[in-house]
């Protein structure tokens, strides 16, 4: 006996009310069917059914069809994998935004901490060429204002504070602080109308979770996978020449010190 094809909504199985007040392909359940002019629609969240329900006509196509959302794609893999080189060349090709996501954190703190942080960015700023106090007035390459700016604490907000902790020890960022981040790329313009490829988030499966828990659904995950020896052989060359030039620095800075130790006996 053949079997009815089953007569989709407009949406096919993605929520209508999440397309229509968040602009996001979220799919639907069964368990959250409903049936509108011989038209099954699936939801959700039982809440959402319930909504469309109420008032149908709000959320279903009229005499033009419902417009999809722009691309939106997560980009994950190793540090070192190239992440952010294709993540580029993906968003120029396609027309889309590039959010580098470790590097949009730093810019949110910038402006208070005044430089990068994090491991890799520490190493440029050791305090082993931090010229002493005593000779500073000897000292060409601080001016007394820059001294003083430098030494002025800076407070952060709670916010702030988690994002520089999960870039200094990789403290994994709480809900609260990712809602004050993540949902504007989905809901907010320039990104809401013109899609993004984010860049290295989520990176565990608790953020996974918690883009599923706000229905912030991308379109396509891409997994990026190299073989390690190909990661140490991009990676090993530019960290050595980083080594090279702190040592060199670091030479340059005991000679400084030892000229302005001889100037200051004279």
């Amino acid at each position: 006996i053949k079997q009815k094809k089953r007569l989709m909504g407009d949406t096919k199985h993605f929520c209508p009310i999440s397309l229509k007040e968040n602009f996001v392909l979220c799919p639907g359940l069964q368990e959250h069917a409903a049936k509108y002019k011989d038209k099954i629609y699936y939801f959700s969240t039982s809440e959402y059914r319930d909504k469309f329900l109420k008032n149908p006509e709000e959320y279903v196509a009229h005499n033009v069809p419902l417009q999809a959302p722009p691309l939106r794609v997560c980009l994950l893999g190793i540090h070192g994998a190239g992440k952010t080189t294709c993540a580029r060349q993906i968003a120029d090709k396609l027309g889309i935004f590039h959010i580098q996501f470790e590097e949009y954190l730093q810019e949110l703190i910038l402006p208070k901490t005044k430089r990068k942080v994090g491991p890799s960015f520490d190493e440029d700023h050791e305090d082993d060429n931090k010229i002493p106090e005593e000779l500073e007035d000897f000292s060409q390459t601080m001016t007394k204002t820059e001294t003083e700016k430098s030494k002025q604490k800076v407070e952060l907000t709670d916010v702030e504070k988690a994002i520089k902790a999960n870039l200094m020890d990789n403290m994994e960022l709480p809900p609260k602080v990712l809602d004050k981040i993540v949902p504007d790329w989905w809901k907010k313009e320039p990104f809401r109308s013109t899609g993004f490829i984010l860049d290295g988030f989520p990176r565990t499966s608790d953020e996974a979770r918690y883009l599923s828990k706000r229905g912030l659904c991308p379109d396509i995950v891409v997994y990026i996978q190299v073989e390690e020896d190909d990661i140490l052989n991009r990676l090993f060359p530019p960290h050595l020449k980083k080594w090279k030039d702190r040592r060199h620095k670091k030479k340059e800075y005991k000679k400084k010190l030892k000229e302005l130790k001889a100037k200051k006996r004279v």
